[in-house]
């Protein structure tokens, strides 16, 4: 089914309320990364959002 032009419009507004961020991990990791996101029913995005504003509060709260 072809892409319309009013679907690559729609996802092209959505994706502009979004930075891109890319992190690597060594090989195998993302999956460990992922079962654990899965465990606790989060997606790999969300896990990895939380874990970032975790970690930047506990530090700020440590300065």
């Amino acid at each position: 089914m072809a892409t319309t032009k009013a679907q690559l419009k729609a996802t092209r507004k959505y994706l502009s309320k979004f930075d891109d961020l890319r992190i690597r991990v060594p090989l195998g990791e993302k999956e460990q990364i992922s079962r654990h996101a899965a465990k606790h029913n989060e997606s790999l995005n969300t896990f990895v959002r939380r874990a970032i504003s975790e970690t930047m509060e506990r530090d700020n709260n440590e300065a």
